[in-house]
């Protein structure tokens, strides 16, 4: 899986059909790929929100304090674990509709999870937060992302191209649903005492 982590970055064609013939289980994807992947962010912010923190112009240093931070990053971390779950569920649910000739659920959480990959090696720029940095480099690792999830699906999947278009396409329209529904869910929570604590 380390491979085809490096791979999906470099020579994508080539590692998507590597990942086409390995992916027999999703909890192998989870536990090799997507639990260790998605610690790189959790961790990168923990550490840069706690320990540098971020100014907004000529403000102050603000950080969050360690207990806070801890809960926050947690359930961030649980948040893209869920998310890969989600997402390679819908993956495998709407594949009939697009005539998939291959499909189950891990080859949905794989398709899922090494897409994420730029993701969640981006993290790393938690160690060190900046607001426009992050926002440049994030429309970047989206852009990627996205070419990743078009490249993948059909070979994964056993689609035809024109159609892999078309289902991908709906994969991303998931995804953003997803992404506004996690923001309800963030308010939600620090209605419920996960909201960010500042130190002095």
């Amino acid at each position: 899986m380390a491979i085809h982590s490096l791979d999906i970055l470099f020579r994508p064609t080539r590692a998507w059909q590597a990942i086409a013939n390995d992916a027999d289980s999703a909890a192998k994807t989870l536990l090799t790929h997507t639990a260790p992947s998605a610690l790189v962010p959790a961790a990168s912010w923990y550490y840069g929100v706690t320990q540098v923190g971020w100014s907004f112009g000529h403000s102050a240093v603000q950080k969050i304090a360690p207990s806070s931070a801890a809960t926050i990053c947690a359930l961030f971390y649980l948040a893209m674990i869920g998310g890969v779950v989600f997402l390679g569920y819908m993956v495998h649910w709407m594949a009939a509709t697009y005539g998939a000739a291959r499909s189950s659920f891990a080859r949905g959480v794989a398709v899922v999870s090494f897409t994420a990959t730029p993701f969640f090696l981006a993290g790393f720029l938690g160690l060190h937060p900046s607001l426009w940095v992050d926002l440049g480099v994030g429309v970047l690792v989206a852009l990627h992302c996205i070419y990743l999830l078009y490249a993948g699906v059909p070979i994964v999947m056993g689609v035809a191209p024109e159609r892999g278009f078309l289902f991908a396409s709906a994969v991303i329209a998931i995804a953003l649903v997803g992404v506004v529904a996690s923001m309800g869910g963030t308010a939600i929570l620090w209605d419920f005492g996960a909201e960010p604590v500042y130190t002095d």
